[in-house]
């Protein structure tokens, strides 16, 4: 299995939380590795803070108060899955405490995040080389955006503000398998992740980094963006989703329609060593 993990936070600075897991699962401190808390199948709980030091447990059957403001909440079965905001992940849960509100991180391996993101940015129902090419390209934007919110204790958030993700419910089978064919591969220029920018479309030509922000870019210059059936959204930066697609219906596969966008670029594989 791979154990490359990435952190994604999905609440800040919130009053309270609810959580739950699909099997049985332990809370245990993170300062000591030690379990401080049970929480049984498919019920669900709200933490809360007490002060900047603790957290209760509670649900409709009793509650616990733990003596930590730093926990994770692991299933014992490696395959069952964690709840919190409405949805349910991969990985695991943790669960910080910092003045008096938490913070809800989920900590999962990478292919993983990627399966949660790709129907959430581009439709499942998609070419497949399309959905190949976002795959690898959301990939290099996680890869080359480790630490983004270090300060915050993760390493990307689930929004716009980096990558759409939500979790196991975004997941398809065809956007699982594109993830599959892709795994572990992304784009590099200089021996470097890329910044790998995209949006939806660009209505007929991409913008180069320099014209959007400023900053020259040579990977991102200005290219034709294969869109021009689709009204202009977004930043138009790199590679266009609406362009891929089109890209694909015309017969290129995905490494050719990430080659169209990224200027110069090449392919490789995150370190197989560490990756699985």
């Amino acid at each position: 299995m791979p154990t490359q993990a990435i952190k994604i936070g999905l609440s800040v600075k919130e009053p309270s939380v609810m959580i739950s897991a699909s099997d049985e699962a332990q809370i245990i401190d993170v300062k000591t590795n030690k379990q401080v808390c049970i929480i049984h199948k498919m019920l669900m709980y709200e933490v809360t803070p007490i002060g900047d030091k603790s957290m209760i447990v509670r649900s409709n059957y009793g509650q616990c108060t733990i003596y930590t403001n730093d926990v994770v909440l692991k299933p014992l079965d490696t395959n069952a899955c964690v709840y919190t905001k409405g949805k349910w992940y991969r990985g695991i849960l943790r669960i910080q405490n910092t003045d008096n509100t938490l913070t809800v991180i989920n900590d999962i391996c990478m292919e993983n995040y990627i399966q949660g993101v790709l129907s959430s940015e581009m439709p499942s129902s998609w070419d497949m080389e399309a959905l190949k090419a976002q795959a690898i390209a959301a990939r290099t934007y996680a890869v080359a955006n480790y630490g983004k919110h270090c300060q915050e204790g993760f390493d990307l958030v689930d929004t716009q503000m980096d990558q759409v993700y939500n979790g196991i419910e975004a997941e398809t089978e065809n956007s699982n398998k594109a993830v599959l064919e892709t795994e572990g591969i992304i784009m590099i220029y200089n021996n470097k992740p890329i910044t790998a920018m995209y949006s939806s479309s660009a209505g007929g030509q991409t913008h180069s980094a320099l014209e959007a922000w400023g900053n020259n870019i040579p990977y991102l210059q200005s290219v034709p963006s294969y869109d021009d059936n689709v009204k202009s959204a977004g930043h138009g930066v790199g590679m266009t989703q609406h362009g891929a697609k089109n890209l694909a219906k015309m017969g290129n596969n995905a490494y050719q329609i990430l080659s169209h966008f990224y200027n110069n670029i090449q392919f490789a594989r995150l370190n197989p060593v560490y990756y699985k």
